[in-house]
Parts: C-alpha cells; structure tokens; sequence
C-alpha cells in the first residue's frame, strides 16, 4: 500500500488500514471504498495521512510500533489522569501527581517493553487515530520517541522509566494554561504566548514537591523547551546546565510537534521533521541525540513515494534497522518509462544511491 496526504485523495480509492477514533473503534474500516463526503470527513478530523491500497504496493505493510490495545490504555489513561491533575491541583496536587506517577511508571513499562520486543523502527505514520485534545495525543507520541531514543542511546532500564515519565510528564503544566488559548487557530497574542511559555515552570512546580518522584522528572517538564544556545524558555538556560534527559526530550518534542497536525499548521513528513532538527544541530538540540533519533525512527516510512538521485521512482517497502534514512526501495519507474515488473534495490548496500526526495504526493506524480 502507498501513503497519500488526506486532502489530495480521490473518490473510489480504496483505504489501506482501519482508521480508529479515540475510543478504538473502528471509524472506516480497511478496504473501504472513499466517497468525496468521507474524504471531507478525514480532512476535517485533521488526520494529516492514510494508506491507500495499490496492486502493485498491497505486500508493503506499516506495522504500528506498539499494539492497538496499549495504545488505547495509554491514550485514555493520560486524558483521564490530566484531567484529574487539572482538577486536583486546587485540592491536594501533590497526591494527585502521586497517583499519576504510579499510573504513568505502570504505563512506561508496558511501552518498553513492546518497543523492545519490536525490531521496527519507531514510526508513528502506522497508527491512524482521531483524537480530538492534541496535548494527549502528543504525550504519547513523545514518550514513544523519547524512549525508542532512550534505548538507542543505551540507556538502562531505570534511567528508561524515569525518562518516560519525564516525558508523559513533559506537557502537564498547560493543564493550568487557558484551553482557548491552547486550542487557538490564529496566532497568538504577545500576552496568550507569554501563557503559553509559562506551561514548563507550571510542571516544574507541580512535580517538584512530590518525594515520591525524582526530580529529574520536574526537570524534564521545566526544561524541554531549553535549547543549547540559551534561546529557548523558561530561564534560557544553555549547554550543560540543561539536564540530559530535557535534551532528549526535546529533540522528541519539536519531531512530533512539526510531524502532527495543528490547527494553524499541517504535518510535516517525517524527513522534513527530522531537517528542522539537523539545521538546530549543535546550536539548539544535542547532535549526538539527533543522530540516535535517525537511527531509531523511520525517516522515510514504509508506503511512502520517493525518488533516487539516478532518477528512478518506487514506494519504501520497508526498512533497515538502525539505518532510519537507507531504506528498502521497490522500483516502479525508470526514467521516461514504467517498470513491468517491479524490483527493489537496498539503500544500505547500494551506498551510490540517495532518496533525491519525496514525491509530491498531492499530485500522485507516480505512474501506479
């Protein structure tokens, strides 16, 4: 199957994989015949992209990094144990954070414990979910960045769970930012803004007096916005005065952030999020993270269309381990004619040969 952008799909294409709404449930089921009114329907619940099932791609599958049934738990419990921290703060926060972190720790390890028993590289293009409080949905993404990062960089088992509760814990202080001025759609006021950068020092505080959770954890929250060269908030704190783990997780904050769908803006693909990372390498983000997050993340997903600097044109079939931007290519095009019979060629042992970039694929600019 291909990936395609939601907004470019047309009537009678047949959808790849299930799409899912926040319960679970299935929402269009795979195999799906698209109307125009379904179509419209994708576009307005801000899902970015789908799979779309092609004769000659049908074998290339995405595999979700973690199971459906974990990602359902993991969703509901983060809204939940949010909205109880948002609601509890005014009575006893540092219990309600308690239980969160209880809830979250629990949580952290079942996610490990998937990802490392997955030899996928981590790509979130897989799961197609609505889900309509982004804050959720991004604290999960997040935590399964930052801990598929985590394990490529070696980290062990305790480091990994303070880690993941980091980032679950990441985003909870705009619980006690204005939602209108988090669910905006037009840009920000100098004011709403200054709220908005305001959301680190909110987590910091509300985790910080909690004994029974390390303090790295309320660093993760006060620093994932730092950034090497002193210019990120709340303190504008540089270098090494930024805890390893903040480092970590911002490098799998902003992935996320420019890879999702927001309301004033729409995704990136996840090479062009991972751009935005390297031209900050070195000056904003840590660049040995950066270059563990290539490794554990598929940079060019499988279904997606790409084209080779000696000009021919396929579909990812799948992916090398550890090598997030080498992929395996299936050759549907050779220059100025379609391929009969389709072939692959490996990027990891054909080193001659570079995606020269994604395809436009609004514009279907492959002959399927």
């Amino acid at each position: 199957m291909r990936l395609s952008i939601t907004a470019s799909l047309n009537p009678g294409e047949r959808l790849g994989m299930n799409i899912y709404n926040e319960q679970g449930n299935i929402l269009l089921s795979e195999g799906l015949t698209l109307t125009q009114k379904m179509i419209n329907r994708l576009v307005a619940l801000n899902i970015p992209f789908v799979y779309i099932q092609d004769s000659r791609t049908d074998d290339i599958m995405p595999k979700p990094p973690i199971s459906g049934e974990l990602r359902r738990e993991a969703l509901q419990t983060i809204e939940a144990t949010f909205l109880e921290i948002k609601n509890g703060v005014k009575v006893n926060s540092a219990f309600t954070i308690e239980k969160a972190a209880l809830k979250f720790t629990h949580l952290v390890r079942s996610i490990m414990e998937e990802l490392k028993n997955s030899n996928e590289l981590l790509t979130l293009l897989a799961d197609v979910y609505t889900y309509d409080d982004y804050i959720f949905t991004h604290s999960f993404n997040v935590t399964l960045y930052t801990l598929a990062l985590g394990m490529e960089l070696k980290l062990e088992k305790k480091q990994l769970e303070v880690l993941g509760l980091g980032a679950i814990l990441h985003d909870v202080g705009k619980m006690l930012v204005p939602v209108d001025i988090l669910r905006k759609p037009d840009k920000l006021t100098e004011e709403e803004f200054e709220q908005i950068q305001k959301h680190p020092e909110y987590g910091f505080h509300l985790i910080k007096n909690v004994y029974t959770v390390s303090l790295i954890v309320a660093n993760c929250a006060y620093q994932h916005h730092e950034r090497l060269d002193g210019s990120g908030y709340p303190r504008g704190v540089r270098g090494d005065e930024i805890h390893y783990y903040g480092k970590i997780i911002a490098v799998a904050d902003v992935f996320d952030a420019v890879t999702s769908n927001r309301v004033y803006r729409k995704a990136m693909l996840p090479h062009e999020g991972l751009e935005i990372l390297y031209a900050g390498a070195g000056k904003k983000f840590d660049k040995q993270i950066i270059e563990a997050f290539r490794r554990a993340v598929a940079i060019y997903p499988n279904g997606l269309t790409v084209e080779l600097n000696d000009g021919r044109k396929g579909i990812v079939s799948s992916q090398n381990e550890g090598i997030g931007d080498r992929p395996i290519v299936r050759i549907l095009e050779e220059p100025n004619h379609k391929v009969v019979h389709p072939y692959e060629v490996d990027l990891r042992t054909d080193l001659h040969l570079l995606i020269k970039e994604c395809l436009n694929i609004q514009e279907n600019s492959l002959t399927l």
